[in-house]
């Protein structure tokens, strides 16, 4: 029978399970991406007249993915940490990274090489490079920018969280081994520790973001897994409070968190004002044709980094079915564009930029007019990829997990 104090604690946030408010939270990264996409190649952000240096914000989308991914993917480990239960299996979580992500991948690689890249469809380097996520990387390619070909151009950050997924069983054994130093049964030193180590991890960011302009400008390292820790450590972050607020009872933390979730409307407030100086040329160029500064540099990870913070803390510490949150961005609209938000993300720029040339439009086109177009056509390419390559590659994925035994538990410390 529960007690008045235990009724009177504030719920903790969820820490596994499906979360119908992050599928909202992945809809308007896509979303926000799609947009910046349109607005560029139609010419929109670099036009001096009106407020169209907005759509230049829409950036904001790739550090909103880069902190899902470290809250969702992390999550496990820091329960762990925290709870002396047993880690992911690094195999096991490797296979389910490539069955996730690489099926709807490469059908986008097959199908760019198949249509505008087909002048080098017998380029055996190419067809290397794109299929293994590894194109960014590459010291001389025909494409004319460190992102890629133009129709792909959107996939440098993939090939960032791929080095991140990889790295992240040994990052997280690290940051494991730096909590567990100080033995003891009390939760909250052990978090503390995971959030100093991860602190440190994220601040990695900066001295290699000096290195990008020492001794003279490279701008192919800003490519590079390290110039975006500060992204995935934010969602680290949040993934360690969720865990202990959920294991520590005696603590404020859960009530830390409901604190945040109830003020979920003056953190957005907040983030649309970062959105806005996110957009201006102090956090960026806005052109890739102009070249990027250390400061400016710095400010563009800052900036969008506390932008992103600042609207996916509150969905991620929220208690479940907190309901304005719910009514929001776990709406059957939202949750539909969140499943299918990676497919929209994959196909959006071959869309935007085929269609573009085809027209004869590029840098002269009409955000109004165009961008209802090719959103339209980047949700049925989104909604056709999750249909006919991710849901059915999920569900033989998850029969077969079925059909494995279970992993036995590690006994608490």
């Amino acid at each position: 029978m529960r007690t008045s104090a235990q009724a009177a604690r504030p719920a903790p946030p969820p820490i596994s399970g499906h979360q119908d408010t992050l599928d909202g939270v992945r809809a308007i990264a896509a979303l926000a991406v799609l947009v910046f996409h349109v607005a560029s190649t139609a010419g929109s952000i670099t036009n001096p007249s009106g407020v169209r240096w907005l759509f230049n914000g829409g950036q904001v989308g790739v550090p909103i993915f880069f902190t899902l991914s470290g809250l969702l993917l992390y999550r496990p480990w820091a329960a762990a940490a925290l709870d002396g239960r047993a880690a992911p299996r690094t195999i096991t979580y490797l296979r389910r990274r490539v069955l996730r992500i690489m099926p709807a991948y490469w059908a986008v690689i097959v199908v760019f090489m198949a249509t505008a890249g087909r002048d080098h469809i017998g380029d055996w380097v190419t067809w290397a490079s794109l299929l293994t996520v590894s194109h960014t990387y590459l010291p001389g390619p025909w494409w004319d920018s460190d992102l890629g070909p133009a129709h792909l151009g959107q996939l440098w950050s993939l090939v960032i969280e791929v080095a991140w997924y990889v790295t992240l069983p040994v990052t997280a054994a690290v940051l494991g081994w730096y909590a567990r130093r100080v033995r003891t049964h009390d939760v909250g030193v052990r978090a503390r520790r995971l959030l100093v180590g991860i602190g440190v991890y994220g601040a990695l960011s900066f001295p290699w973001t000096a290195l990008m302009f020492v001794p003279a400008r490279n701008s192919q390292m800003g490519l590079w897994l390290p110039r975006y820790f500060a992204w995935f450590a934010i969602g680290m972050a949040l993934a360690v409070v969720t865990v202990w607020a959920r294991l520590d009872e005696r603590r404020p933390v859960a009530a830390l968190c409901r604190a945040v979730s109830d003020s979920w409307a003056a953190c957005w407030v907040a983030a649309a004002m970062l959105y806005v100086v996110a957009a201006t040329p102090a956090a960026g160029p806005l052109s890739l044709q102009t070249p990027d500064a250390f400061w400016t540099s710095t400010l563009h990870l800052i900036v969008f980094g506390l932008c992103a913070a600042a609207l996916v803390a509150p969905v991620a510490l929220a208690p479940p079915g907190q309901p304005a949150l719910g009514a929001v961005l776990g709406n059957p609209v939202m949750r539909f564009l969140g499943r299918i938000s990676y497919g929209v993300f994959l196909w959006q720029l071959l869309i935007i930029v085929s269609w573009y040339e085809a027209a004869d439009r590029v840098f002269r086109g009409d955000v109004a007019t165009d961008l209802p177009l090719m959103a339209a056509a980047s949700i049925a390419a989104g909604a056709l990829s999750y249909y006919l390559v991710e849901w059915p590659v999920r569900r033989l994925t998850r029969r077969r997990d079925r059909s494995r035994p279970a992993p036995a538990r590690a006994p608490s410390s």
